[in-house]
Formats: C-alpha cells, sequence, structure tokens
C-alpha cells in the first residue's frame, strides 16, 4: 500500500508486551530512497526521549488502531545501542544497530534492502545477534569503512524544500509517499497552488529527482516546470492505484518501478 509519510506521525508503536511510543517522523536514504528508521518518541517508562525502528522488526500498520505493530520486546529496546535521533546517524551506529537485532546489511548489497528488495531477516536470526556469517564485530568494522556516510534524511524536515524544474522552481514538497511492504519512497507530493493561479498539486516519482540540496533547501528534478504543471493530478481522497501510477509513467513516458 502507497501511503503519505505523515499519516504515520502519531501512530503507536505496539511492542509484543506493551506501547513502545509514538512515531514521529521517518528517516529515508537519499541514494537508494529506502525508508531506514521509523523515529518514536518514548513515552515515561523509558530514559531515552526517542528510538529508532527499523522496518525489519515490523509485522504490520493497523489503520483501525492507528499503530504499526513490532516484533520487539521493551526490553530489547532498553537495551540496544544508544543512537541520538537528533544527531547524524553514522555507519558505525547502524553497523551495531544492526549486530545488536541480527537484521540485514541494507547498504551492502544491489538491491534496496542489501540482499533483498523487502526487509526480511537473514534466516537462522535470533535476538540481538548477528547472523552467524558475519559476527557482530565484522559488522560493525565493515560499517565503519564509511562512518559519517548513512545519507539519512529527516521526512519531516524536507516537507516545505522548494521543487524545481529543468527551468526553474515549480512548488514546494509537501510530503513523501512510500510502499509500506517494501518501505521504497515511491513518489514526493508536490504542491504547486503558490507558483500559478490554479495550481495543483502532483507526484513525481523519486527516481527522477537528479540531486537534493541541503544547504538551499531544494530539489532539483529531471523534468520541465510545462510537463509538472501538465502532469496528471494528484486526488488527496483517492488511492494511489495502479491505474493511476501507469497513466503518471505514460505521461512522462517513464518506466514503472514494478516492470
Amino acid at each position: 500500500m502507497l501511503r503519505k509519510a505523515s499519516t504515520l506521525y502519531g501512530y503507536a508503536i505496539q511492542a509484543t508486551d506493551d506501547e513502545l511510543g509514538k512515531i514521529k517522523d521517518i528517516y529515508f536514504d537519499d541514494e537508494k530512497w529506502g525508508v531506514r528508521y521509523l523515529i518514536v518518541q518514548t513515552g515515561s517508562w523509558f530514559s531515552r526521549k526517542s528510538v529508532l525502528v527499523s522496518p525489519y522488526s515490523v509485522v504490520r500498520v493497523d489503520d483501525v488502531d492507528a499503530a504499526v505493530q513490532v516484533s520487539l520486546t521493551l526490553d530489547q529496546v532498553k537495551n540496544s545501542p544508544e543512537i541520538d535521533a537528533h544527531e547524524p546517524v553514522s555507519r558505525r551506529l547502524e553497523g551495531e544497530y544492526s549486530a545488536y537485532y541480527g537484521y540485514g546489511h541494507y547498504w551492502s548489497g544491489p538491491y534496496l534492502w542489501g540482499a533483498s528488495g523487502y526487509p526480511e531477516l537473514p534466516l537462522r536470526e535470533s535476538i540481538g545477534i548477528a547472523p552467524p556469517e558475519l559476527r557482530p564485530d565484522e559488522v560493525v568494522a565493515r560499517a565503519s569503512e564509511n562512518p559519517e556516510d548513512a545519507h539519512l534524511r529527516s521526512a519531516d524536515h524536507i516537507s516545505g524544500y522548494h521543487i524545481a524544474g529543468t527551468d526553474g522552481e515549480i512548488g514546494h514538497l509537501e510530503d513523501v509517499i512510500f510502499d509500506d511492504e517494501a518501505w521504497a519512497i515511491r513518489y514526493i507530493l508536490v504542491d504547486t497552488r503558490n507558483w500559478w493561479p490554479g495550481g495543483k498539486k502532483v507526484l513525481i516519482s523519486a527516481q527522477w529527482i537528479t540531486r537534493i540540496d541541503w544547504t538551499d533547501n531544494a530539489v532539483q528534478t529531471s523534468l520541465t516546470r510545462e510537463q509538472i504543471k501538465n502532469s496528471p493530478e494528484y486526488d488527496e481522497d483517492a488511492p494511489i492505484d495502479r491505474d493511476f501510477e501507469t497513466r503518471l509513467h505514460a505521461y512522462y513516458r517513464q518506466p514503472g518501478y514494478w516492470d
């Protein structure tokens, strides 16, 4: 299912034994466009104000109860490596986190999640222990090869960034839209209404983004303003189904990510 990142904000993270906290943001990487972590605001039960929860642990998203169920216990989270969500997350810290939970290494491999297109746990995984073919110290050492090069970005922070076509600005980024099975960001939601009378909201594939300027708060695309202006309108009251995606990609004459 495709959903806006902001729709998860405020959802409870339901551990196997109690509620962990509420989602306040998501971190994604700006290279492969994967949702890497849910940023969770904890309650009074924990000394840390926020913790990171990986999609590797997500069991299901429950929209009825506004909750995300995860295969973690409160004690597991309490004893996990401490990562400050308010500071840049280094690859070394990610390695320690991955080793503790026994997760795969999404940064090692050709696919969105390393060896797979989905956040699947390695075979023979065990709680708090890395897969037997790679010991925790090896995971950390391998992750330390590029210790600060994690490319993790806040979805909440990027909201409001200017959107530029090849010939000038055309709108601002309102949200990111991701697939909650692959945990892949498929589109950015762009509001063009402040840039010309009668403007509309449109979707731009993450694959059509050429650069993000984190200094100037701008997103550069490979599209012209005229293309974006005339693209199919995004209806917030309608689900993003494959028919709409097909029309969108056909309009831009681009292959679909599902092909």
